[in-house]
């Protein structure tokens, strides 16, 4: 039997991606509080998101929007990793408060900040133990984060994942 990479490129790209939700499920969290969500998109949801995206743009005029929209199309998968809003109580005054009692509204949690991007970080090297192309998105992140799909959390980023003669998340050219 011969199998050819497209052949079987996205159903790679999926365990790939699977392998990265893992990675970020046990990479190290302070005081060794999970609040971490993880979820992998694929299909037509992966236009679902850049649809909204592409709204998003009328909303807070931020035109990369538009770029990074049409380039999650060429993602098999997108993997989310977002955080829970919940103080670890260590009064460590990194958010710029000096307890978390006194912390305002919206304001997150810095150590609930550094899990997220620890767990980022741990789902990319994954990623490019592996050989597959990837970048974290802001944008992308944000947009899954409106459309609710990690359920209570408050920072969501994306990770595009692909797999091409050249990684389709760089060197973008900025929308007109």
């Amino acid at each position: 039997m011969i199998t050819n990479e497209r052949d079987s490129r996205h159903e790679h790209l999926c365990h790939v991606g699977r392998q990265m939700m893992t990675a970020a499920r046990t990479a190290p969290k302070g005081k060794g509080v999970d609040i971490i969500e993880v979820a992998m998109v694929t299909g037509d949801d992966i236009k679902t998101l850049s649809d909204k995206m592409i709204a998003m743009v009328e909303e807070h005029g931020m035109m990369f929007f538009l770029r990074d929209a049409e380039n999650i199309l060429s993602a098999e998968c997108l993997i989310l990793i977002g955080t829970k809003d919940q103080p670890q109580g260590l009064n460590c005054g990194h958010c710029g408060f000096a307890l978390c009692s006194s912390r305002s509204k919206g304001v997150p949690c810095a150590i609930n900040s550094v899990d997220v991007g620890i767990a980022l970080g741990s789902a990319c090297a994954t990623a490019a133990d592996m050989r597959v192309d990837t970048r974290v998105m802001f944008s992308a992140g944000l947009a899954a984060q409106r459309l609710d799909w990690l359920k209570e959390c408050k920072q969501v980023y994306a990770i595009p994942v692909s797999a091409s003669s050249k990684n389709p998340f760089f060197d973008r050219k900025p929308k007109q």
